[in-house]
Parts: structure tokens; C-alpha cells; sequence
């Protein structure tokens, strides 16, 4: 345990880091109070730097979809990591990780790794428009696909709770060729293509929203997606960042029965470390240099010690595991509901697999219009009393929380009880 409180460490971070922090959503601007600074995790909670401990529903966003420090993945890191941090060289358990990868999604026959989630999304959408020879990309409104200069344009997630879908900086040239469309809504899309559809390079979706709370794809939505592009030439890129190993062993694309052209992957396929992948179709991937003429490079993509964490959590995912996702995040969304319904509070609860939200607005909630009319300050009080009960929820009304297989049926339990009491 540190000897200083978060409120100490959180001032002074101010002094060296724009608002304190290392990505901006931590600093609680948008549910008011102090950010908890972490000093350990452990299963299914994290411990704040003055010694409080916090079931935990933020995962890092994702990644720790076992729960915080499993032994085995710790135990792969710390072998990996005595053979040395970084080669700048290829290793074979690159190899072993591509191949992994690849018997998990279909659609995937070639891939790239990368650092970061940002870094998987700019560099499919690059290989999108080398690959067509197009400029045009086509988004949806209310999603996050990484803070590229293209893509924050009505971004979700951080960017709209602080109120700016576009961020300064951005040039108007740069997001001329970027549309943001209705998440949800194919009409919208199909009229996008009869104008343009000769000039698209790629259609990028979050196959289920979580950058604007958990909103799941409607009937026939992702299916037109696809259809469109490879109607018009374009190609149909799903950004699994968040939804890859997440939602069942190949993503997204298995729980719907879809093959898009391109996938972004990370978070959970990182096993909590710095690690992400683009990949698909071969004669898509084989564009990029050395073999083609789109360039793409990164000094630690691959990084050994990485893709040891990410090796040990895509072996422990077992269909148990899922199992046990879906019997949690059934729980949670029924003791929040019944937690609505005692305290005659408007909202409602979304959830696929163990992605969940509580919005503050009457639902449902199917696109960026509706999740961003749910109720902030509501969302803010509700937030400040969870954590002061011992729950930590993502702070922010548009990020999705994450269960792990580590929460307990206890676990589920005294959340619903603290989250029925934040509301009374």
C-alpha cells in the first residue's frame, strides 16, 4: 500500500500530467470527486492507494476478462520477461500467437501486431484505402475507435463525455473525408453508398457499441454492413477492440456468424498488456510492406513479453469460462433491474454477454442520440455512491462495464445491493 492517499497523488499528478492522468477519462470529470489511484488488483478487485478495496467492473477497460493477476498469465509473463523485455527481432511466439489468433477467427487469414488498439485501427483503415485506392470511410455516430486524427469525429466514449465529439487539433482536411453515420440505422447507410459509394474505402463499426454504453447491433444492421461494401468495393472493417475474446472465443463476428473483410482486435487477446492485431483477408494483408507498398511499423509490435500475457488468457478462455460470464452478467442485469424497478427509477439495462450498462434514460437505447440523452447528473450522484460502497464502475455514463470470471455470485450480490441503495 502506498504511504499517500489518492487525493495526495492526485495532486501532485497534476503538476506533471494534463489533468493528472495518462488517459483522460480517468480523471473523473465526468462523475465529479477524486480518481482512485490503484496500487493493487487482485481476482475481482482492485485496491486504492489508501487501502480501500473496490470490486472492480472496469477490468482495465476490458482486458481482464479472467480477473485482475491470474496466476498462470503472471506466471508467463515473469518467464517471458526473464529472457529479455524487447528484441526489436522476430520471436516464435509471434508465431504461436498468430496462430492462435487465426484458429479463433475465420475471417482472418493474415495479421499484423500491434501496440495499442488506436494503432490497429488507423492502420486497417490505411490498408483499407491502399488496398481501394478510395478516401472515403464511413463511421458511426457515438463510436470510439481510437484517438487517429480521422476517426474522432462524433466520437464516443471520453471524447463525449467531455462534451466534444471532435477534438482540437483535427484538421477540417483531415475528417473532409470521414462520414459519421446512425449507429443501427441501414437506411442511413444505404443513402450514404447510392451517393458515394464509389468513392468508400471502408465502413468501420464497433459490431456492439460499448463506447456509448452497450448497445447491441439490430437485426440485419451488420449484415448490411458487409453487403453494401462488397457490393460497392469497399471493405467492411470490424473493430473487435473491445468485443474480441469478449463476447465468445472468436468475438463478435462468431456470436452474430459473420466474416468481415478486416478485424482490429486488443484488450483481451493482450491479456492485459500492451497488445493489439489487425488482420484479414490475405490478398488484403499481403499490401502491407515488407510484401506490399502500405507502410506500417512499430518498434515493440509483437513484444514478447506481451504476447506471453496474451497466449496464457486466450488458453484459460474456456467454454466454462463463458459460461460463467453469461451466468454473471445474467445476474447483474437482473438485480439491476429489479434494483430500477424497487426504487421507481427511470433506466434501463443493456447487456451482451458481460458487457453491461445502467443508463439513466428510459430505453431503449439504440444509438448515440439516445445514450446521449440518458441522465449524466443522475448517472454522476449514482457513480459517487457505488464507489463510496465499495464498488468501482467505469466513470463515465458512455463506457460499458465488465464482468470477469472472478466475480462471485457474493460479488454480484453486494453490487446489486449497493447499487439499489445508490438510488434510494
Amino acid at each position: 500500500m502506498s504511504d499517500k492517499t489518492s487525493a495526495d497523488l492526485f495532486e501532485k499528478a497534476q503538476r506533471f500530467m494534463p489533468g493528472g492522468v495518462n488517459s483522460p477519462v480517468r480523471a473523473f470529470r465526468a462523475v465529479g470527486g477524486t480518481p482512485v489511484f490503484i496500487d493493487s488488483a487482485s481476482g475481482s478487485k482492485v485496491v486504492g492507494a489508501d487501502g480501500r478495496e473496490y470490486i472492480d467492473f472496469v477490468g482495465s477497460w476490458g482486458p481482464a476478462i479472467l480477473g485482475h493477476g491470474h496466476p498462470k498469465v503472471i506466471e508467463a509473463v515473469a518467464a517471458a520477461a526473464s529472457k529479455g523485455l524487447s528484441f526489436g527481432a522476430p520471436t516464435g511466439r509471434e508465431v504461436e500467437f498468430a496462430e492462435a489468433i487465426v484458429s479463433r477467427y475465420p475471417s482472418v487469414e493474415m495479421l499484423r501486431c500491434v501496440s495499442s488498439g488506436t494503432e490497429a485501427t488507423m492502420s486497417a483503415l490505411r490498408v483499407a484505402r491502399g488496398a481501394t485506392g478510395r478516401d472515403l470511410i464511413v463511421k458511426f455516430d457515438g463510436a470510439y475507435h481510437g484517438h487517429a486524427d480521422s476517426l474522432l469525429v462524433r466520437a464516443g466514449s471520453g471524447a463525449a463525455t467531455f462534451g466534444e465529439p471532435d477534438s482540437a487539433g483535427v484538421t477540417t482536411a483531415t475528417v473532409s473525408t470521414t462520414f459519421s453515420l446512425p449507429y443501427n440505422d441501414v437506411g442511413s447507410l444505404e443513402e450514404f453508398f447510392s451517393a458515394n459509394g464509389s468513392r468508400c474505402a471502408a465502413v468501420i463499426v464497433e459490431p456492439v457499441a460499448g463506447n456509448m454504453g452497450c448497445i447491441a447491433p439490430e437485426p440485419g444492421f451488420l449484415e448490411a454492413i458487409i453487403s453494401l461494401c462488397e457490393q460497392h468495393g469497399a471493405i467492411a472493417i470490424f473493430d473487435e477492440v473491445m468485443t474480441g475474446c469478449r463476447l465468445s472465443r472468436g468475438g463478435a463476428q462468431e456470436l452474430y456468424g459473420l466474416a468481415p473483410h478486416l478485424t482490429c482486435l486488443g484488450k483481451v487477446v493482450g491479456g492485459g498488456m500492451p497488445l493489439a492485431v489487425y488482420g484479414g483477408r490475405r490478398d488484403l494483408m499481403e499490401r502491407i510492406a515488407p510484401l506490399g507498398p502500405i507502410y506500417q511499423a512499430g518498434t515493440l509490435s509483437g513484444n514478447p513479453v506481451a504476447v506471453a500475457a496474451g497466449l496464457a488468457t486466450l488458453a484459460l478462455l474456456s467454454s466454462e469460462v463463458y459460461e460463467r460470464l453469461e451466468t454473471s452478467g445474467k445476474r447483474l442485469e437482473e438485480g439491476l433491474n429489479r434494483a430500477l424497478r424497487d426504487t421507481k427509477t427511470t433506466g434501463c439495462v443493456q447487456r451482451v454477454g458481460s458487457m453491461i450498462t445502467l443508463y439513466f434514460h428510459e430505453g431503449p437505447v439504440r444509438r448515440w442520440e439516445d445514450s446521449s440523452a440518458s441522465n449524466k447528473e443522475k448517472f454522476a450522484d449514482w457513480h459517487g455512491k457505488l464507489l463510496g460502497r465499495g464498488i468501482y464502475w467505469p466513470p463515465s455514463a458512455f463506457e460499458a462495464a465488465f464482468i470477469s470470471a472472478a466475480h462471485s455470485d457474493g460479488d454480484i450480490d453486494r453490487t446489486v445491493a449497493a447499487a439499489t441503495e445508490a438510488l434510494q
